[in-house]
């Protein structure tokens, strides 16, 4: 595995893409320590669930939907739900008071009944 720089990817981000289209991995450094490995985007990385992660990690940063999410994964939503499970992404969100505010209207209709 090859080695870059944070440094060097401005001087070789050819060199660092061709040896991903070539199936090589390849480390990049900060001041020396690990910053993220770039793995060649292949059929063999599909088929260990990157896309999965991948369609996980882009819902819970919130830049896909769930129905977007599920659909880049490839999978059906309770199938998306269970790999955001597994990942312990939570698929319900609230906002700050939100919860209270329902729990307060299904308390009202509790007691109206």
């Amino acid at each position: 595995m090859e080695t870059f720089t944070v440094r060097d990817l401005r001087d070789r981000t050819g060199e660092l893409i061709h040896g991903a289209e070539a199936g090589r991995m390849a480390l990049v450094t900060k001041h020396g320590r690990p910053v993220f490995v770039a793995l060649p985007f292949d059929e063999k990385l599909l088929e260990q669930g990157v896309l999965v992660s991948l369609a996980v990690k882009l819902f819970d940063e919130e830049a896909l939907t769930q129905r977007q999410a599920a659909k880049l994964a490839g999978l059906s939503l309770p199938e998306f739900f269970s790999a955001c499970a597994a990942r312990q992404v939570p698929v319900v969100r609230y906002a700050a008071g939100e919860l209270e505010q329902e729990l307060e209207v299904f308390d009202d209709l509790r007691r109206r009944r």
